[in-house]
């Protein structure tokens, strides 16, 4: 892995599981990323992200197993509208439970970066994470 890609990393990680979140976390400070912004729902995301501008974000949308139960996508649709003080081109990885066919769509429709399924590996966490680093910000 590319250390370089790597260094200044700041972003923002929404999950709302506490031990997941942590988890992402802590393996985004192991190669000595910069600074994780940490919330713990969409609104606090997306309060966040209205007042810090950063230049990438990872994104946890699950649905749970519930039938009728709908992706959250709220967060994902105010930075990719212009909606937040970060650029609406800003690199995302999203973190699913489950990838099913129309949410694939309605991510590329957004265009996001990456998708990583839970349970993610360290080593797919780490690949998402330096690619972002060669991402143009402004």
């Amino acid at each position: 892995m590319n250390d370089r890609a790597l260094k200044n990393l700041n972003m923002l990680r929404e999950e709302e599981q506490p031990l997941l979140r942590r988890a992402v976390s802590m393996t985004a400070r192991s190669p000595g990323l910069d600074t994780v912004h940490e919330a713990a729902s969409v609104q606090t995301g997306q309060t966040h992200a209205a007042r810090a501008r950063l230049p990438r974000a990872v994104i946890s949308i699950d649905c749970g197993a519930e039938p009728g139960c709908f992706y959250n996508l709220g967060l994902l649709d105010k930075v990719r509208n212009g909606m937040s003080a970060s650029d609406a081109a800003i690199p995302i990885a999203v973190m699913v439970d489950q990838a099913t066919t129309d949410l694939m769509r309605e991510l590329r429709e957004r265009q996001i970066n990456r998708v990583v399924l839970n349970p993610f590996r360290p080593k797919i966490l780490l690949d998402a994470f330096a690619s972002f680093g060669g991402a143009a910000t402004r």
